[in-house]
C-alpha cells in the first residue's frame, strides 16, 4: 500500500464515520417521538449506574484488545496500548460492512506489512470465537425462555422444536469448525481465488485447542460485559426485570447477529428485534428503543468516531 493510497483510506473513512455518524443520530431523534420523554425519566433514576455503563466501555474493549493481542502474537508481539489503538481503529472500518466483518482490517494496520496477511487470519479467528459465544450463550437462552419456569409468552406451540434444531445446528457447526481452524481452511483454499493465501492461513495450524479455549473464556467474558451493560439500560430506561432481561437480552444478540447488517442501520436492527422481545412482557417500545440507542452510541458509536480519528494521526508503516 503506497502512502497516497493510505492517506486516501484515512480521509475517506474519516468523513464517511462523521456522515454516517450524523445521519444515523439525526434520524434517531427525529424518528422517535418518545426520546424525549425518555430522557425526562433519568430524573427518577439511579444515575450511578449510567456511569457503570458508560465506564464498562473501556472494560469491552479492553478485553478485546488483550484478546487481539494474544492470537497475533505468534506473527507480531504488540504491547497492548498499541493492541487497544488498533482495536479501536478497527471500529471505523466496520462502520460500513456487514456485523462490521471490516473490522479486522483496520487493526492490522497497525502491524508490520509482511504480518498483515498472518495478522488478517488471527483477527478473523477471534471474531469467530466472538460469534460463536453468541450462538452458543443465546441459543442456551432461547432454550431457557421456551423450557424453563419462566413461560415466555408465544414459544408453547409447537413451532419451538424447528427453532431449537435450527440453533442446536449453528451452535454444533460454528463449535466444531472453530476449535479446528485448520480444517476450515483447507476446505477454503480449495477456491481458487483464495489459494494464494495459504502462507498467511499456516498461522492457524500454530493455534491449540488450550489457546482457543482460552480465546473463547476471554470472548465470554466480553459477552458478559455487553450484555450487562444492554440489562442495565434496560432496567433504566424500561424497568424491565432484571431477570426477563437476563433471559431475553442473549436471545436479541443472537438473532441479530444473524441478520446481515451494517453498523449504520445495527442500531434499527437491535433496536427493532428488542422491541418484538420485550413486547410480550410489557416493555414499553420507546423505552425499550432508547436503552438499544443508548448501548449502540457508547459502545459503537463513539468508539468508531475516535477510530476514525486514530486512523487519521496514527503512524502505520506502508513498507
Amino acid at each position: 500500500m503506497s502512502r497516497r493510497t493510505l492517506l486516501v483510506l484515512r480521509w475517506a473513512v474519516f468523513l464517511a464515520a462523521c456522515a454516517f455518524l450524523y445521519l444515523r443520530l439525526a434520524e434517531g431523534q427525529g424518528n422517535h417521538a418518545g426520546w424525549g420523554g425518555g430522557l425526562s425519566v433519568l430524573s427518577d433514576r439511579p444515575l450511578g449506574l449510567l456511569g457503570l455503563v458508560a465506564a464498562m466501555v473501556l472494560l469491552n474493549w479492553g478485553i478485546e484488545a488483550a484478546k487481539w493481542r494474544w492470537l497475533v502474537a505468534p506473527v507480531e508481539q504488540v504491547g497492548f496500548a498499541r493492541a487497544f489503538t488498533a482495536t479501536i481503529a478497527g471500529t471505523a472500518l466496520g462502520l460500513v460492512t456487514p456485523n462490521r466483518t471490516g473490522e479486522f482490517a483496520g487493526r492490522v494496520l497497525f502491524l508490520a506489512p509482511e504480518n498483515r496477511g498472518p495478522g488478517s487470519f488471527a483477527t478473523l479467528l477471534g471474531s469467530m470465537a466472538q460469534f460463536v459465544i453468541t450462538l452458543a450463550l443465546g441459543g442456551i437462552a432461547f432454550l431457557l425462555l421456551w423450557r424453563g419456569p419462566w413461560g415466555y409468552p408465544g414459544l408453547e406451540g409447537w413451532w419451538g422444536w424447528p427453532l431449537a434444531a435450527v440453533v442446536a445446528l449453528a451452535v454444533a457447526g460454528s463449535l466444531a469448525l472453530y476449535f479446528h481452524p485448520g480444517l476450515m481452511w483447507r476446505a477454503l483454499r480449495r477456491l481458487p481465488w483464495l489459494g494464494r493465501l495459504e502462507r498467511g492461513a499456516l498461522v492457524l495450524e500454530s493455534y491449540r485447542r488450550r489457546d482457543l479455549a482460552v480465546v473463547a473464556g476471554m470472548s465470554a467474558a466480553r459477552y458478559a460485559v455487553f450484555c450487562a451493560q444492554y440489562i442495565i439500560l434496560l432496567r433504566v430506561f424500561a424497568e424491565i426485570p432484571w431477570h426477563q432481561a437476563l433471559m431475553t437480552v442473549p436471545v436479541v444478540y443472537l438473532v441479530s447477529t444473524l441478520i446481515p447488517t451494517m453498523l449504520l442501520s445495527e442500531l434499527g436492527v437491535r433496536g427493532s428485534v428488542a422491541v418484538a422481545m420485550f413486547a410480550p412482557l410489557g416493555g414499553p417500545a420507546a423505552m425499550v428503543l432508547l436503552a438499544s440507542f443508548g448501548l449502540w452510541l457508547v459502545n459503537l458509536a463513539l468508539p468508531a468516531l475516535a477510530g476514525a480519528l486514530i486512523l487519521l494521526v496514527a503512524r502505520i508503516r506502508t513498507r
